[in-house]
């Protein structure tokens, strides 16, 4: 495949810089355009921040119109969400226009919430719970005060779903880096326009830390982002690990981190054997595989349709847990602590998972392979 100049516009949990990084290790130009998923402050080559107050945001617009000028030009555009930048949706249509105009291929990543995942998730029917519904009953983010923190309930407005067809039309593909959101474009963008990408672990350059024997005491983990606690169900996944920390006395202990940069929580997450992760999920996310493939056991989202999914039906090492059953977080770290024998099993049973589904190269690959097809469908 010929040398391809890829711009990535936005980032989610290090999604885009970890494939630009691997792109460019495989001949590839590839340009990142970010605010650093903010607090995380991940690398990227052009920063795109928005400051605080209206002193901040004038010069946002000006930094943005500044930099226009220098993505053209691109084979491949590939935007980290329907809302890329930190603007108005009706003012970020016209930088979209802008990328569409100026470059070949426009893609998204379906990494992040939009109209159609809101709407899927709300309707009940393909997900049995989600951060906004758990069976048939609300969840307790959408009746938390953080669901107006985070403005999910405009996603219902005419003009975000107005917005959100208008980009999804005008795409030329859509990568999906979890089943969920794949789910939630399926039938919506034509056949063929749709692939899953997964998100890309750098797995050659990690050292593991595999647990080599039973440990005597459980080093629970737990990384919470303000405000987004009961969106992820880290509340409910907090409170358990206390009452578990509390029921055995001596036999674990846990590390509450929260808001750390990229770098510094990597390392604090590696000196753990578990890792609480997300509980509304139905697959692991960036935080529960970068602790995976360094050998921490996942406590998270792994329902039997995302192994169905990628056809994994002989190594499940993630410990599935689900907010339709009651009590299912404490029995399942209950469980943990008094077998904790199987821990090591577990651990490198996590790595390998990592490496087979999730590998960066893999993945980047698989980007690679769907832009091919796309381009030799249409080509310009």
């Amino acid at each position: 495949m010929r040398q391809l100049k890829i711009l990535f516009m936005g980032d989610g949990s290090n999604l885009h810089n970890c494939l630009a990084a691997t792109l460019k290790n495989m001949g590839h130009s590839v340009t990142v355009v970010s605010n650093g998923s903010r607090w995380m402050n991940t690398k990227r080559d052009i920063n795109l921040s928005r400051g605080q107050g209206k002193k901040g945001a004038v010069k946002y617009i000006f930094d943005i119109i500044k930099t226009l000028p220098k993505l053209r030009g691109y084979d491949i555009v590939h935007l980290s969400s329907i809302a890329f930048l930190d603007l108005r949706r009706e003012k970020i249509r016209y930088v979209f226009d802008y990328l569409k105009r100026n470059n070949k291929y426009i893609f998204l990543s379906a990494l992040d919430g939009d109209y159609n995942y809101v709407q899927m998730c709300r309707e009940g029917k393909v997900l049995r719970y989600s951060e906004f519904l758990v069976g048939d009953k609300p969840s307790p983010f959408i009746l938390s005060p953080e669901a107006d923190i985070w403005g999910q309930h405009n996603w219902d407005m005419p003009v975000m779903k107005w917005y959100c067809d208008y980009i999804t039309s005008r795409l030329d593909g859509v990568v999906a880096c979890l089943y969920e959101y794949y789910k939630a474009f399926e039938g919506y963008v034509p056949p063929g326009k749709l692939a899953y990408g997964g998100i890309p672990i750098e797995t050659q350059s990690i050292e593991p830390h595999i647990i080599d024997k039973t440990p005597e005491k459980v080093k629970f983990f737990l990384g919470r982002q303000r405000n987004r606690m009961t969106l992820k169900g880290t509340d409910l996944m907090l409170d358990a690990l206390r009452r578990t920390c509390d029921r055995y006395p001596g036999l674990c202990e846990m590390q509450v981190v929260e808001n750390r940069p990229y770098s510094e929580y990597i390392e604090l997450l590696s000196s753990a054997h578990v890792n609480l992760d997300q509980l509304y999920s139905y697959t692991p996310a960036t935080n529960a595989l970068l602790g995976m493939v360094r050998g921490v056991v996942a406590v998270s989202g792994a329902e039997p349709e995302y192994y169905d999914f990628i056809g994994e039906h002989d190594c499940q090492p993630i410990i599935n847990v689900s907010p339709l059953v009651e009590g299912d977080i404490d029995n399942k770290l209950a469980w943990i602590v008094e077998h904790r024998d199987l821990l090591p099993a577990l651990s490198r049973q996590s790595r390998e998972f990592v490496i087979k589904h999730n590998d960066n190269r893999l993945v980047a690959r698989r980007h690679l392979d769907f832009w091919q097809k796309i381009m030799a469908a249409s080509p310009r």
